[in-house]
C-alpha cells in the first residue's frame, strides 16, 4: 500500500514537468524535394531526418535553437518559440554549397575519376587556392607547395636561393613533377627549377603522395606533383598581375584566354620577373639572389565534347641569376670577391590526344620534349650542361562494369651533358608497359591495383606494382595503399646542384635505388568541419648520399633510409570563413659512418594554421602561421642541430570591379637564419661551399603588394 503511493505522490508531481514539453517537426527539402539523412541539431542533441526529409523532436517550451548540417548543402540554422502541448512545424530549404572537391577530376591517377571516388589519396589544391598564392609569390610555386601538408620546399643553395620539394621526409630528387601529365620540366626538377614555374596559369595541383613508380615509372619513388593548366571558359578573358615588394622583387604577368570556333581554344601566359641583390645581415653576401627571367607559354585546346579531345603546348623560359658577394664587397677570409651565377634556358613541348574508339574504349597518345642549358660559375670554376627530355606514352582505358582498367606502353629518354666535366654525362633510355584496374568491389570498398614493367638501359629491369583501397562508411572515409618502385641514381642532388660537379669524387659504379611505401589514413565530415589522419612509411634502398664533411664524395649507402611518420588535417568552412589546421612528424633516418642518424634538413615537428575570409566581389583576408621544428645539421661549423621557428602572415585583397588591390606580409616577425648563427663558413667547405645549408629563412620580413586585373 505504500508503495503504491509513492507512485501516485510521484506521478502527481510529474504531471506539472509533463505538461511543460512540446514537439519540433523539422521537414528539410531542397528544391522542393525531400532531403534524407540530413542532420538536425536541436538544443545541442543531434537527430537524422528518415525518407521523407522529417524528424520530430521533443523539446521544453521556450526557445529551440535547430541547426541543420547536410554534406554538398549550405547549412541552415533557426530560432523558434515552442508552446506547451504543440507541436511546431519547422521547414528548412537548403541550398547547394558549391564545394571544390564534388567537383573535382583527378587526372593524375589516370582515370579521370572524381576526387572521392578515387581509391589512392590525391590531396588537390583549387583554383581559389592557387589564386590565393598568386599574390604572395606571383614567379614560383615554392609557397604553393610549401604550404600543402606533409610537404617541405627545402632550401638547397643559399647563394642562388635553389630549392627542393620533400614530400613525407624523402628527398627532393624523388619527386615527380608534371605538367598535365608530361615531363615538360625534365626528369628531375630540383635546383632552380622550382622558382622557373609560375603558378598564373594553373587551374588545379595534384599530389600523389608516396611511391608512383606503378603509375609514372623512373623518378616518382617519392611521389607526384601534377600542375594542371587553366582551359579557356565560354568567353573571352584577359588576366594581368603586377606586384612589388620590399625586397626588390618585381613581378609583371599576363593571363590571356580565349574560345575559337569548332572547339578550339587557347590560352597564353607571358611574364617577366626582376629581383634585386640582398644582403640583409651586411656581411657582403647576398642572402636573396639577384635574377631576370623571362617567360611564354602558348596552349591550344580542342574538345568535340564526343569523346575526341587535343591538347599542345609549348613553353619558353630564359634567366639569368647571380649571388654571392654583392658588388664591391669581398669574402672576409680571403679579401676576394666570390661570385656564382647561373644562366638558364630552357625550351618544351608537348601535345595528348584522346579519341573514343567502339564508344568503349578510350585512347590517349601523349609526347614531350623539354631541352635545357645551364652555364654555371662557382667564383673561378665555370660548368656548363644540357639536359633534355624526351617522352611518349600511349594508353588505352574501358569502364566495364565495375572495372576502369588502363594498359599502356611508354617510353622515356633523359640525357645529360655535362660539358666541362663529361665524366659526369648520361644518357638513359626507358621503355615500359603498365597496367591497372580499379574495382568498385561494393558500395563501401573499392580498389586499385597496377603494375609496371620497365627496362632502363643503365640498371636493368624493374617491376612496380603499387595496391590502393577505398572504404566507406558513412561519414567515414579511410585509404591505405603500399607499392615499389625505383629511382635511376645520377651525380644530381640537392648537395651537387648547390656546390657543383668539379670536387665531386664517385669512387665506384652507382646502383639504383629502390623503395617501397605505405599509407594509411582516416577522414571524417561532420557538416562544415573535416578532418583527416595519416599515417605513413616508406625505405629506399641502396641511397645514394653525399659525404661533405672530411671528402666530397658520392656513393650508395649500405643500409637502407627509412621515413615514418604521421599527418594530421582539419579544415572548417562555413561561409566566408575557413579555417585549416595541419601537422606533420616525420622521423627520417639514414646511415652516416657506421651509425643511423636523423637526415639533415628534415624537421620532426611542423604545424600551420590558415584562416581566410572571402565575399565575392568584395575581397579577402587571409592569416596564417606555421611552425618548423628542430632539424639536424650537416657540414655546419656552428651548429649541430637548428632552432624551432615559427612564422605568421596576412594576405589583404580588394576587390573594385575589374581591379583587385591586393598586400601580402610574409615573415611578419622578421625571423632569420643570421639571427642565430652566420650564414659564412669560417672557412670554405671541402665541396667548395662558403656557406652553410639552410635551414630557416635567409631574406626575413617581406611585404609584396600590387593590382591584378581581369576582363
Amino acid at each position: 500500500m505504500r508503495y503504491v503511493m509513492w507512485c501516485l505522490l510521484f506521478a502527481l508531481s510529474g504531471s506539472p514537468a509533463l505538461a511543460q514539453t512540446a514537439s519540433i517537426r523539422v521537414e528539410v527539402r531542397a528544391d522542393a524535394s525531400p532531403v534524407a539523412g540530413a542532420e538536425v541539431i536541436v538544443n545541442g542533441a543531434s537527430h537524422t531526418t528518415d525518407a521523407n526529409g522529417t524528424v520530430v523532436v521533443n523539446v521544453p517550451t521556450g526557445t529551440a535553437e535547430i541547426v541543420v548540417v547536410k554534406a554538398g548543402f549550405t547549412p541552415a540554422s533557426a530560432s523558434v518559440q515552442v508552446q506547451a502541448g504543440q507541436q511546431q512545424p519547422v521547414v528548412f530549404d537548403l541550398t547547394s554549397e558549391p564545394t571544390v572537391r564534388e567537383e573535382i577530376t583527378v587526372s593524375a591517377a589516370r582515370t579521370d575519376k572524381r576526387l572521392e571516388d578515387v581509391p589512392m589519396r590525391v590531396e588537390v589544391l583549387s583554383a581559389d587556392e592557387i589564386e590565393e598564392k598568386v599574390m604572395m609569390t606571383p614567379g614560383d610555386i615554392v609557397m604553393m607547395l610549401n604550404e600543402m601538408g606533409g610537404m617541405r620546399v627545402q632550401a638547397t643553395s643559399p647563394s642562388l636561393g635553389a630549392a627542393s620539394v620533400r614530400i613525407q621526409g624523402m628527398r627532393g630528387r624523388y619527386t615527380r613533377f608534371l605538367s598535365d601529365g608530361l615531363p615538360l620540366f625534365g626528369q628531375q626538377v630540383g635546383g632552380l627549377g622550382l622558382l622557373q614555374i609560375p603558378p598564373t596559369d594553373l587551374g588545379q595541383v595534384e599530389v600523389i603522395k608516396g611511391v608512383a613508380s606503378a603509375l609514372y615509372g623512373a623518378g616518382a619513388m617519392g611521389g607526384v606533383v601534377n600542375l594542371v593548366s587553366r582551359r579557356p571558359g565560354d568567353k573571352p578573358s584577359q588576366d594581368a598581375l603586377v606586384n612589388r615588394s620590399t625586397r626588390g622583387a618585381t613581378d609583371a604577368v599576363a593571363f590571356l584566354s580565349a574560345p575559337l570556333n569548332g572547339g578550339w581554344g587557347a590560352t597564353l601566359l607571358a611574364g617577366g620577373h626582376w629581383q634585386e641583390q640582398n644582403d640583409i645581415d651586411g656581411d657582403g653576401w647576398a642572402n636573396l639572389a639577384g635574377y631576370n627571367r623571362g617567360e611564354v607559354r602558348p596552349r591550344v585546346f580542342w574538345d568535340d565534347h564526343a569523346g575526341k579531345s587535343f591538347f599542345a603546348t609549348a613553353g619558353a623560359t630564359w634567366e639569368t641569376r647571380q649571388g654571392g658577394t654583392v658588388p664591391g664587397e669581398v669574402l672576409p677570409t680571403t679579401h676576394d670577391a666570390y661570385r656564382e651565377s647561373l644562366d638558364t634556358g630552357r625550351f618544351d613541348f608537348g601535345a595528348v590526344a584522346r579519341t573514343l574508339l567502339s564508344n568503349a574504349y578510350v585512347v590517349t597518345a601523349r609526347a614531350s620534349a623539354a631541352w635545357q642549358n645551364h652555364d654555371h660559375t662557382f667564383g673561378d670554376v665555370r660548368e656548363r650542361d644540357t639536359h633534355d627530355t624526351a617522352f611518349g606514352e600511349l594508353s588505352v582505358r574501358r569502364n566495364m562494369g565495375r572495372h576502369t582498367w588502363v594498359v599502356g606502353a611508354a617510353v622515356e629518354r633523359d640525357a645529360f651533358n655535362a660539358r666541362d666535366l663529361p665524366q659526369f654525362s648520361y644518357t638513359f633510355t626507358t621503355p615500359g608497359v603498365f597496367l591497372q584496374d580499379d574495382v568498385d568491389v561494393t558500395r563501401w570498398l573499392s580498389v586499385s591495383a597496377s603494375g609496371r614493367l620497365d627496362q632502363h638501359s643503365e640498371y636493368g629491369t624493374f617491376f612496380s606494382p603499387r595496391v590502393s583501397a577505398l572504404l566507406r562508411s558513412g561519414r567515414w572515409t579511410s585509404r591505405v595503399s603500399v607499392g615499389t618502385g625505383f629511382y635511376p641514381s645520377t651525380p644530381l642532388t640537392e648537395e651537387t646542384e648547390a656546390a657543383g660537379l668539379s670536387r665531386l669524387t664517385v669512387t665506384r659504379p652507382l646502383r639504383a635505388e629502390t623503395g617501397q611505401s605505405g599509407s594509411v589514413d582516416l577522414t571524417r565530415t561532420d557538416g562544415p568541419l573535416s578532418y583527416t589522419a595519416t599515417l605513413f612509411a616508406s625505405r629506399v634502398r641502396n641511397p645514394v648520399r653525399v659525404e661533405r664533411v672530411d671528402e666530397y664524395v658520392l656513393a650508395n649507402q649500405p643500409r637502407p633510409t627509412t621515413n615514418v611518420g604521421m599527418e594530421l588535417l582539419a579544415t572548417w568552412r562555413r561561409a566566408p570563413l575557413t579555417v585549416t589546421a595541419n601537422y606533420a612528424f616525420v622521423r627520417s633516418r639514414e646511415l652516416e659512418g657506421s651509425a643511423l642518424t636523423d637526415v639533415p634538413l628534415t624537421p620532426e615537428h611542423a604545424a600551420g594554421v590558415v584562416g581566410m575570409w572571402e565575399r565575392e566581389g568584395v575581397g579577402r583576408v587571409g592569416l596564417e602561421w606555421y611552425y618548423t621544428g628542430r632539424q639536424r645539421l650537416e657540414a655546419n661549423p656552428f651548429r649541430d642541430e637548428s632552432e624551432p621557428y615559427a612564422l605568421f602572415g596576412v594576405l589583404i585583397e580588394r576587390v573594385l570591379g575589374p581591379v583587385r588591390v591586393f598586400l601580402n606580409g610574409e615573415n611578419l616577425a622578421d625571423v632569420r637564419q643570421t639571427q642565430w648563427n652566420p650564414l659564412l663558413r669560417p672557412v670554405r667547405g671541402i665541396d667548395g661551399r662558403w656557406t652553410v645549408d639552410g635551414w630557416a629563412p635567409l631574406d626575413g620580413r617581406n611585404v609584396n603588394g600590387g593590382i591584378r586585373l581581369r576582363f
